[in-house]
């Protein structure tokens, strides 16, 4: 059945405009964000069965690859699915703020919701001032992490660029598991070093686990 052939009363968005979106369903919701459905297959069945086969929070958490390997899901779904779910992350983070870092838990908290779930190592530098408030963050890599790869130019350049004073070194595994690696290991020393040379200071690389965090500063105590 398509979408024109369901009672104007018993469609999604027709629904939404006279009960509100607290009335509608799951399936209901997440047909208006989809929009449209596929040849033999309308919006509301493919919601239907999306969330009976995999639910919302693993379609969430999937990546763009992986959405478009699912039966009715192209690009621009892929897309959409991914621009909700980024969406939901920056509320989260803009409800409980973090501005000024006191100690590594303050990073976890910054960087958990973004980084808890996705599947390759993601490399970021958060820049500080003296009183260590945030000035900026900026990512340096994705991907597997290599002490050979991770330049001291692609860290300290945008530190230099925003006049930071220190640095915070943050990676996520995606094991879950936020124990150090001997490439982790290395890679601090380097940059440590390669810090102290320019004098930019690196207070602490944090990694984020799926539910705890690992600081060297901490650790190293």
């Amino acid at each position: 059945m398509k979408i024109k052939d369901i009672p104007k009363d018993g469609r999604p968005r027709e629904r939404f405009l006279k009960l509100g979106p607290e009335a509608l369903s799951d399936a209901e919701l997440f047909a208006i964000l989809l929009r449209t459905g596929t040849k033999g297959e309308n919006v509301i069945d493919m919601s239907n069965r999306l969330i009976n086969e995999y639910g919302l929070d693993k379609l969430f958490d999937c990546s763009l690859k992986e959405l478009q390997e699912i039966k009715g899901i192209g690009p621009s779904k892929a897309m959409q699915i991914l621009t909700m779910n980024e969406i939901l992350k920056r509320i989260k983070q803009a409800e409980k703020p973090v501005k000024k870092i006191s100690c590594a838990e303050d990073v976890f908290k910054l960087f958990q919701d973004r980084l808890k779930d996705k599947n390759e190592e993601h490399f970021y530098v958060l820049m500080l001032n003296n009183q260590n408030k945030i000035i900026a963050e900026q990512e340096v890599s994705k991907g597997i992490l290599d002490a050979s790869i991770i330049h001291p130019r692609e860290v300290f350049k945008p530190a230099i660029k925003n006049s930071a004073s220190k640095i915070i070194l943050v990676h996520n595994h995606p094991s879950g598991d936020p124990s150090p690696s001997r490439e982790d290991l290395e890679i601090t020393e380097k940059l440590t070093e390669a810090g102290n040379q320019i004098g930019i200071k690196i207070l602490d690389h944090v990694i984020i686990g799926k539910e705890k965090y690992y600081s060297n500063k901490e650790e190293s105590h």
